[in-house]
């Protein structure tokens, strides 16, 4: 699977990804810096899915219409990096098929999953 990790992803959390397998691509690598939106043309132009841990993409998504191939919100606050790359990478093997045209928030002790995104 491909991903495109916002600015607001870890490191060690990319790192982790691509070690799993995964192509993953990193804003920080590849525009720092950019808008939101240009976050999301970035996305759809890559056709990966976006992981990040900014609650705006909710509202790009929900209350703007706007479209991505699936967008993965992170809300680990307050754990190490370490234990979000763990819990990041159970939830993408546990839950893989289902993050495209979705919107999945990755919780402690939780995923959830919600259908809403169509791709054009």
């Amino acid at each position: 699977m491909k991903f495109l990790a916002d600015e607001c992803i870890d490191r060690q959390i990319v790192d982790r990804l691509r070690h799993d397998g995964h192509t993953v691509l990193c804003v920080a690598e590849m525009e720092p810096g950019i808008s939101d939106q240009d976050v999301l043309n970035l996305v759809n132009q890559e056709e990966a899915i976006l992981l990040t841990a900014d609650k705006d993409f909710g509202e790009l998504v929900f209350r703007q219409d706007k479209v991505a191939p699936g967008i993965i919100l992170v809300r680990l606050a307050g754990l190490s990096t370490t234990t979000k790359a763990e819990i990041i990478t159970a939830a993408i093997e546990d839950h893989l098929a289902e993050f495209l045209q979705s919107f999945t928030v990755i919780m402690p002790g939780r995923v959830r999953i919600r259908r809403k995104l169509i791709y054009d």
